[in-house]
Formats: C-alpha cells, structure tokens, sequence
C-alpha cells in the first residue's frame, strides 16, 4: 500500500523545495513529484502532448484534467517507494473531485494527508518574482497564477478538512523549520 501526502501552497510558498529536501532526506522510503515538474519534463520532451500542455503552462492557467491526472497516477504506480509526496495538486475543485474518484477505484493508494504550506500574498510575491526562473515569473502571471490557486482554497480546504486529512503548516519560516515540522508529520503518519 502506496502512502500519498498532497502538498499545496501558493506559488513561493516553498511546497516543492520542502517536499525535495524530505525526499532526499529519506530516499529509501519517500518519493517526491511535482506536478509542475513532471509536466515542464513532457513539455521539454518536445513531444505533441508537451506541447498542449506548454500552451496552458506558458499563460499561467491549469492544464486539462485528463492530462494531469494521468500524469500523477502514473507517478505513483511507478514509483518503488512506499510513500509519496506530491506538491502542486490539487489546484481546482474538479481536480480535487477526479482525484478522489481515482484513489477510491485505486487499491494500492491511499490518501494519507494533504498539506497546505501557508504563506500570505505579499510574501508569495516576493519569493516569486524576487526568483524570476523563467517567462512566468512576473507580475502578471503571478496575479493570475495566485487567483487560480485562491479561487478553489475555500472549497479544497472545506473537502479535506472535513475528511479529517487536512494539515496546515505555517510556511513564514525558515526552510528548516517548516521541512522539520513537515517531515515530523509525515512520519508520525506511516
């Protein structure tokens, strides 16, 4: 029985970099996937599919459903490691809803936590465009990138919440703080 943690945050909220150092701190048990890493790998493949999905990546806006869930599920199921750590995902309600379709047809699967990596606006900004990675770090695409992660928050909190698989972390901190605080969770529920 594969354990997942979903990990979500604002964009700088420092999800994937938390979710990295736990994975390398662990790397017989725990594997780590970012849903934006493993769909920037298709679009850097060149492939038709990458290139779909770099037409929706490129402007900021999520990519279809269908797309991501395939690419996720087939993360894990390949994985050799007993616990996965995803960061990015959910990021709608209809992604939400589909997940939790798949994992209930998925016996192998089981959904352990989802965590939020909170951080205020201002300070997801500046971690964002202060980074500037590439052409969708800047002003504009972080408002709408921020606007597609706030819209859905109320409702994805609400679902998991009452679930009881919610977990919030304060992500204000040093990257220390909060990879020892979240690692200590995820331990503590394996």
């Amino acid at each position: 029985m594969k354990k997942l943690f979903l990990i979500i945050g604002a964009p700088g909220s420092g999800k994937t970099t938390d979710a990295e150092i736990i994975a390398a701190n662990n790397p017989d048990t725990i594997a780590h996937y970012s849903t934006g890493d493993l769909l920037r790998a298709e679009v850097a493949s060149g492939t038709p599919l990458g290139a779909t999905i770099d037409s929706y990546i490129s402007k900021g806006n999520l990519v279809p459903l269908e797309i991501v869930i395939d690419t996720i599920v087939s993360a894990i199921n390949r994985s050799d490691k007993p616990v996965i750590l995803i960061d990015g995902f959910p990021r709608s309600v209809e992604q939400m809803e589909a997940l939790d379709r798949i994992l209930a047809d998925e016996p192998g699967i089981e959904l352990v936590s989802v965590i939020e990596v909170e951080v205020s606006e201002e300070v997801a900004r500046e971690r964002v465009l202060g980074r500037a990675r590439g052409a969708d770090d800047n002003e504009e695409v972080f408002k709408n990138r921020m606007k597609v992660f706030t819209e859905p928050l109320a409702a994805i909190r609400k679902f998991y919440g009452q679930k009881g698989l919610l977990h919030t972390i304060n992500g204000e901190r040093t990257i220390e703080e909060i990879v020892d605080e979240m690692e200590a969770f995820i331990k503590s529920k394996i």
